[in-house]
């Protein structure tokens, strides 16, 4: 077969990525005080040690009110560069290209992780700055039945948050970061204002669709302003949340932030409404709104969402559905997923993409035990 486009190089202005295997980012909730650890050395490392062309690390909040809940990472100063730039230093040592997406979780903050139940927190000792961990929105609407009311920011505070993203994305250039995403997805605070059901304001920002844009047309170009010209900036939507925003407003959305510097859509879906979409997950998914976004706004897109499988992720791109594709689930169960996928498609016989203490034992064995089956084969996988 020619060769996979799934392992084709894509240059996005001065940055190239070695393959379009994109790692998702994914929250740890395992911060200290907003502080990257060794669990995010680790959880970042083995992505790109295992070939993935782009590792990008998980929502980083820009605010600390931004905080959705205990373990947010922060970047809302510059203590917070070093932790960073460590993880950074690593990710490129395996050639990959590091990138990290800026959040801010506006009502959905203050909240116990997944695992904990993920309710909303009550005052507490082991807060120490509990007032200014403050719930913020565009409305007063709380996210849910159970969620506290949120304060809506007042007129003027508004583009001091957006600021807040581009201080963010300034730091995360002296990390070393290649690529910003900014999280306008998953009911947090810049969906909250794209979002009808979430903003009822009756100022600038909110109202019609092009008012409720507002926000997110200015934290980009805040970013922007503070990101080089010569590095990919990505803005990730929920093209479809089942509540007044589907995939005709995200088109409409590409279309205005593409031109202000936006190279990448990442296209993912739900988040306002506190409960699953209404679209059941099933392979494949959500690749119809990057399929769409990248049609008819004319710009690159990533697909998210159940791609499991090498020969998927590569009918995707081939078919010209998406130009990245992006793994989060399925890159925890197996993180060398990218180099898996490489020899079921037939390339990098050698491990040549792996770092050298990888690259040497696996090409290694593949010389002295020709015909080894490794264990992500499943029964339809074995070669012949």
């Amino acid at each position: 077969m020619a060769h996979p486009l799934l392992f084709t190089p894509l240059s996005m202005r001065g940055v190239t990525l070695p393959n379009r295997i994109v790692v998702a980012p994914m929250h740890q909730y395992s911060a200290v005080r907003g502080f990257a650890n060794d669990w995010h050395l680790m959880n970042a490392g083995r992505y790109a040690a295992g070939g993935a062309g782009f590792v990008m690390m998980e929502s980083t909040k820009v605010e600390r009110r931004g905080c959705g809940t205990l373990g947010d990472l922060g970047l809302w100063d510059d203590a917070f560069i070093p932790g960073l730039a460590r993880i950074v230093d690593f990710i490129k040592g395996c050639g990959s290209v590091a990138g990290i997406q800026l959040g801010h979780s506006g009502r959905k903050a203050r909240t116990g992780r997944p695992w904990e139940g993920g309710r909303p927190l009550e005052r507490s000792a082991d807060v120490d700055d509990w007032d200014a961990w403050e719930l913020v929105a565009p409305s007063a609407i709380a996210a849910d039945e159970r969620s506290p009311v949120p304060r809506a920011l007042e007129r003027a505070e508004i583009a001091a948050v957006a600021q807040a993203f581009g201080k963010a994305a300034a730091r995360a250039h002296t990390a070393g970061f290649d690529v910003v995403e900014i999280h306008g997805a998953h009911g947090f605070l810049i969906h909250e204002f794209l979002s009808p059901a979430a903003n009822q304001r009756t100022d600038d920002y909110g109202g019609s669709e092009r008012n409720r844009m507002r926000f997110a047309i200015e934290v980009v170009e805040a970013v922007r302003a503070h990101w080089p010209q010569d590095k990919p900036l990505f803005l990730r939507l929920s093209a479809e949340d089942d509540a007044g925003w589907g995939p005709e407003q995200s088109i409409a959305l590409a279309k205005e932030v593409k031109p202000l510097g936006v190279d990448v859509i990442d296209c993912s879906s739900g988040g306002i409404l506190g409960k699953a979409p209404s679209v059941a997950p099933a392979y494949d998914y959500q690749v119809p709104y990057a399929e769409r976004i990248r049609r008819e706004a004319g710009v690159l897109t990533m697909a998210v969402g159940l791609i499991v499988h090498a020969q998927q992720a590569e009918r995707i791109l081939q078919d010209g559905r998406a130009d990245l594709i992006a793994l989060a689930r399925e890159m925890l169960y197996n993180p060398n997923w990218a180099m898996d996928a490489a020899q079921k498609l037939g390339v990098d016989p050698k491990f040549e993409m792996l770092p050298p203490p990888y690259q040497y034992w696996l090409s290694r064995r593949a010389a002295t035990v020709p015909g080894v089956v490794p264990s992500t084969y499943g029964p339809g996988d074995l070669p012949d």
